[in-house]
């Protein structure tokens, strides 16, 4: 099940407003929550923004390994998903990842060379995918994954996601943060930064905690085990989170290549919504769901109810950590309301 991200105990509604300190009469002023465009007139950007007809075109003649049957499989809850999307939105994408990661293996052979490695075995090229709550990041992992997963030279193609490394809620609750998962201080970073050093490193087999969406915790000695692939794609919230002063090595430290999907805010808004009430039929149908209590609210009260949970949560976490990180991105997909990619920034060379 995708994310939700609830609260686990009440807390004060994040505010928007901070305070004034250069005066005004009611010391506070408003925070725009909103996205500001990567590249303005008024200052050069490190980013090329390429519209979705020229960025289709890239493609080339790169063939569509896809059929409709696979790409339904993807869609995820409310996603207008087609065979048009992925091949002039993804299909160029994984054109332009196959040639980094061909560069990022030629540039580690003659590394090995210039050391007298030569039998050093190749480190896997690792791509980072970030965005908010219901943006959509999620499919993108996905259908990444396996156009990556066609190319000749990466066959195979590992996909993890963050929700492994949470906290378990006892261990959130033991620091009094159930209320903030999903923050950057929810997640394990030690462990995630050494399953990732691990990979990288070529070790056989690195093993990932497995998280219940239906249980909404890490189940416990339930593991995922990665093997020496030749991508791994590691989607999350904050993985684009730089180094600090207490995590001086951070995840983002050891990306090839890094994705940013962006909307405006009050479109992801929306689709949390409308995802949350197409949950009630679905995952939070099931009894053992630790959502089961939402499957019977009316629409008023479940819209009202996902309003809390986006203005409480989801919003901040997004403006506060998520999309401070956007900049920071190899490539940035923008959507529009309708959910589909219309413009594509890459960052220069």
């Amino acid at each position: 099940m995708a994310e939700i991200h609830t609260p686990q105990t009440s807390s004060p509604r994040s505010s928007r407003v901070i305070a004034d300190t250069h005066g005004g009469s009611d010391g506070v002023r408003e925070v725009s929550t909103d996205t500001i465009p990567l590249v303005r007139p008024e200052f050069t950007s490190p980013f090329i923004e390429i519209g979705r007809d020229e960025w289709a075109r890239l493609a080339g003649s790169t063939p569509m390994p896809l059929t409709e049957d696979e790409v339904e499989a993807f869609r995820g809850l409310g996603e207008p998903l087609d065979l048009a999307e992925v091949s002039e939105v993804y299909r160029p994408l994984s054109r332009l990842i196959n040639q980094y990661a061909i560069a990022a293996r030629e540039m580690h052979a003659r590394t090995r060379g210039f050391l007298g490695r030569n039998g050093d075995r190749p480190s896997p090229f690792v791509i980072g995918i970030a965005g908010s709550v219901a943006v959509g990041k999620s499919t993108v992992a996905r259908i990444l994954r396996d156009l990556l997963a066609r190319w000749p030279e990466t066959p195979q193609v590992s996909l993890v996601t963050t929700d492994g490394f949470l906290y378990p809620n006892a261990e959130l609750e033991r620091r009094g943060i159930s209320h903030r998962k999903g923050f950057p201080e929810s997640y394990d970073r030690r462990a995630l930064l050494r399953f990732v050093s691990q990979v990288k490193a070529g070790i056989d087999e690195v093993r990932v905690p497995h998280y219940s969406h239906l249980l909404y915790d890490i189940v416990p000695d339930e593991y995922t085990i990665v093997r020496r692939p030749d991508i791994l794609i590691v989607e999350g919230l904050n993985v684009l989170q730089p180094a600090s002063m207490e995590h001086p090595l951070a995840v983002s430290d050891l990306f090839d290549f890094s994705v940013y999907v962006d909307a405006r805010t009050s479109d992801i808004h929306q689709w949390y919504r409308n995802r949350f009430l197409r949950l009630r039929e679905s995952a939070f149908a099931d009894p053992n769901s630790h959502f089961s209590r939402f499957a019977g609210l009316n629409d008023d009260v479940a819209s009202a109810l996902a309003d809390e949970f986006w203005n409480n949560i989801n919003e901040p976490n997004l403006v506060e950590n998520i999309r401070p990180t956007r900049a920071r991105a190899s490539l940035v997909l923008r959507k529009e309301a309708n959910h589909r990619v219309q413009k594509v920034l890459l960052r220069k060379l």
